[in-house]
């Protein structure tokens, strides 16, 4: 039975992220396919580039709400779910994870586009928001701050994941909470924000190369529509 709620779990998180909302919207706003601007990516970057910034807000608010989605439908699977006997993890704290790492999954290996999607950023940000909200916002305040003052949202993108997981990895480590949050995060939020932060920094292995090299792509360059597979934009 617990199998088969996990399997639940992994398959509806998977679906909701394989949405391809950044798609929809661009063509519907736009009349633009963000697949051939650009990077090729859906995240909020490149439609933000292809359709304009009503486009790319919408796109943002959705691809965070499904990754959020998955986590609370996730928690009302394994609600009534008590924990056998003591452990370091619990039913409900490894079904959200597993939930958010599936819809991070599904946003970037989309099944309605053939495998493909974008970088993962917004859905991770959505899926810890809805575990342990002081992180993500933490992580989403350097996300645009560095991203917008820098120009490279990338670089802010990379940081703001990362620091996320350092935050939760610390106060659960410390055992403390978040000011007036009185809650310290549980060890399997810890992990997932780990994963999460790899896995980021993994989609965005190209555009560190070309930070290192300094030809990363700033927001606000003017877009190019793809004739070739090769990508040059963050998201």
């Amino acid at each position: 039975m617990i199998v088969l709620m996990y399997a639940a779990v992994a398959v509806i998180g998977y679906l909701l992220g394989a949405i391809p909302f950044g798609v929809l919207i661009s063509k519907k706003i736009a009349k633009t396919d963000v697949r051939e601007v650009g990077s090729g990516k859906t995240g909020m970057t490149n439609v933000l580039r292809a359709a304009g910034k009503k486009a790319a807000a919408i796109s943002l608010v959705l691809d965070v709400a499904k990754g959020a989605l998955a986590v609370v439908i996730a928690g009302f699977i394994f609600y009534h779910k008590t924990q056998p006997e003591p452990s370091a993890f619990t039913w409900i704290g490894n079904a959200k994870a597993l939930a958010a790492l599936s819809a991070i999954a599904g946003h970037s290996w989309s099944v309605f586009l053939k495998f493909k999607g974008g970088r993962g950023v917004a859905t991770f940000m959505g899926g810890l928001a809805a575990m342990y909200w002081p992180a993500a916002l933490l992580g989403g305040i350097l996300i645009f701050t560095i991203g917008l003052r820098t120009k490279y949202m990338s670089l802010g993108s990379i940081i703001g994941a990362i620091s996320a997981f350092i935050m939760l990895m610390s106060l659960n480590v410390l055992e403390v909470t978040f000011f007036w949050y009185k809650q310290y995060p549980p060890f399997e939020y810890v992990v997932f924000a780990m994963i999460g932060a790899l896995f980021v920094y993994f989609m965005h292995r190209d555009n560190i190369l070309r930070l290192y090299n300094g030809t990363e792509r700033q927001i606000g360059q003017k877009h190019k529509t793809q004739t070739s597979p090769s990508t040059n934009d963050p998201k």
